[in-house]
């Protein structure tokens, strides 16, 4: 019940390439081989040159991010802080109500 029937194709389906015949030594003849050209390096004497437009432009990019990821930071630290004085309202108001039961 659980087996997989597998069709079988005797016959192959798409383009067929042919076989391809093997040469005898004596037909392929030795070459050279060809020298590998030498990588080409890329000059280093450039740099980058910052005008002051660009200068700015990054000094004010980089203050945004800083103040960005400032303000996601501090959000997360309020996040957790009033996480943590809601449950601790909880357990004062949890802990009275159990003092009230115990003294009835």
């Amino acid at each position: 019940m659980l087996r997989p029937n597998v069709p079988v194709n005797p016959l192959p389906t798409g383009n067929v390439t042919p076989l391809i015949q093997a040469t005898t030594a004596a037909a392929v003849e030795p070459t050279a081989p060809v020298p590998v050209p030498a990588p080409v390096v890329p000059n280093r004497g450039t740099s980058v040159q910052l005008t002051p437009g660009s200068v700015v432009a990054l000094a004010a990019g980089g203050g945004a991010v800083v103040l960005v990821v400032g303000a996601v930071l501090v959000s997360m630290l309020l996040a957790v802080a009033i996480t943590g004085v809601s449950v601790a309202v909880c357990a004062v108001v949890l802990k009275s109500l159990m003092n009230q039961e115990r003294k009835r």
